[in-house]
């Protein structure tokens, strides 16, 4: 999977298609992420004797093909490649060549 965690990444398809954010979350097992703002859920937590009632709003996971690294140079998505530096292996945006770690 070539997203990580903290990668800005922005939606192609889906309700939030266009909107942007950061990956809080990757599992590359699943093939999921979770991006900040993004497939909102709201959940319903019920009382107890120590917390009251209320309705949270979370991050649900969105397949990694939904979304695309987004590219703040040129503004827009990109395709994440790989670039070897000595025995290094390095993240690169094919968009504008530029490295991303």
């Amino acid at each position: 999977m070539k997203i990580k965690k903290d990668d800005t990444v922005i939606v192609l398809t889906g309700k939030d298609k266009g909107k942007t954010g950061k990956v809080i979350k990757a599992m590359p097992k699943e093939g999921k992420v979770i991006v900040e703002g993004v497939n909102v859920q709201t959940k319903h937590q019920k009382q107890t004797q120590k917390v009251a009632a209320e309705i949270k709003h979370q991050e649900g996971p969105i397949d990694v093909s939904n979304v695309a690294f987004y590219d703040a140079k040129a503004k827009k998505a990109s395709r994440v490649g790989y670039k070897m530096d000595g025995d290094k292996k390095i993240r690169v945006a094919k968009a504008t060549g530029t490295e991303i770690d």
